[in-house]
């Protein structure tokens, strides 16, 4: 059945009015929570929870919309909650509008488009006190609440989903990170220890982010999560990509093989024959942040200098057992990780599952539509 048919059915031959948000809501400002009691309340901004308090501002079934800041970040609370001033609550009239409804709705609302800041963007109650919301069936309030609780039953099964898959996500890589160093873990004695500088070969490359091209041959890793491209490549090896400068000091690395090309502030690091690449690749991901955290004189590492490198230490077991060490940890992190086969995937797809299945079922026709 097509997603017009369906709706077909379940309107029953009931048409859809389109009324203004202010018309089944009142949009209102949150306050201050500074001077309040710690608590179990969470308190709400435009990023999401802030801190907890021992009082509520609102403590109904609500949409939270960003005043100004993140306004994309749109979140359902049914529990008393406490906001500030860069978040609306909406007291919804629920004779109308089932609260679950109106949020879904919102969610299929490009947000952006209607910032109206000149730096940060903002969103103002005028201008989304207009913003029109579908009413099935508004003649008969009972039978429109069905309605709309019959899409929130299907929508809500595709995120519950979503949700399950996130928290076997997040507990995956709990015992990833732990198996990880479990294993990477070498008492005094039991294994040979060596620096980074002298189990590899460690260096620069010479583009810089403005040589990269949309489509080019050849992957470019610059100082990003995510690789550019480019039509000529400097380096055809196995190699370990990490970030010179930039929010991915230490926390970004990239497994290359092949031919690449590689920005002048990010460092490749070769394994030599005595080691196994992807058991430095561990190695390195596990223990180099909190290495320079502790070797640097400064809190806050932003830039590293090759010496940082060659000084590292990294134990050197047999290759048998490196390799051992290896296809363990590529078990754990095809599942945690991987976007083509792992839980990450699974997310992905659900997301995109859910967003397709709400537009569907959210699309009724608008006035002039109708109309025409």
């Amino acid at each position: 059945m097509s997603g017009v048919d369906f709706l077909v059915k379940l309107l029953d031959g009931s048409g859809v009015e389109w009324q203004p948000l202010e018309q089944i809501a009142k949009i209102k400002h949150g306050k201050d929570w500074k001077g309040l009691n710690s608590g179990d309340i969470p308190v709400y901004g435009s990023g999401g929870i802030m801190g907890y308090v021992d009082e509520y501002s609102y403590n109904k079934p609500t949409v939270l919309i960003p005043r100004k800041g993140s306004i994309t970040n749109i979140f359902y609370v049914e529990t008393p909650f406490w906001n500030v001033d860069t978040i609306y609550y909406t007291d919804i009239d629920v004779s109308k509008v089932i609260p679950k409804y109106l949020y879904h709705f919102v969610k299929t609302i490009d947000l952006m488009s209607l910032d109206t800041g000149s730096g940060r963007p903002s969103l103002t109650q005028a201008i989304l006190n207009k913003i029109l919301v579908p009413i099935p069936c508004q003649e008969n309030p009972e039978k429109s609440l069905e309605i709309q609780g019959e899409i929130v039953r299907i929508l809500d099964a595709f995120t519950e989903l979503t949700t399950e898959l996130t928290t076997e996500l997040t507990a995956r890589k709990k015992q990833y990170n732990y198996y990880r160093d479990q294993l990477l873990s070498f008492e005094d004695g039991k294994v040979e220890w060596k620096t980074l500088g002298d189990v590899a070969t460690i260096g620069t490359g010479s583009h810089d982010t403005q040589d990269a091209i949309e489509d080019g041959d050849y992957i470019f890793y610059a100082r990003g999560r995510e690789p550019l491209r480019l039509n000529e490549f400097d380096f055809d090896e196995t190699a370990i990509i990490t970030a010179g400068d930039g929010a991915g000091v230490g926390k970004v690395f990239h497994y290359a093989q092949g031919k690449y090309a590689l920005h002048q502030r990010a460092y490749r690091i070769v394994p030599s024959e005595v080691m196994e690449p992807r058991f430095v690749y561990y190695c390195i991901a596990s223990h180099f942040y909190a290495y320079i955290q502790k070797a640097s004189v400064s809190s806050s590492v932003t830039s590293l200098r090759r010496p940082m490198f060659l000084n590292f230490p990294i134990p050197v077991p047999s290759l048998a057992e490196q390799a051992r060490i290896v296809a363990i940890l590529d078990k754990f992190d095809v599942l945690t990780h991987s976007i083509i086969e792992g839980l990450p995937r699974e997310i992905e797809l659900r997301q995109k599952q859910y967003a397709y299945y709400r537009d569907l079922l959210l699309s009724f026709p608008k006035p002039d539509e109708v109309a025409a």
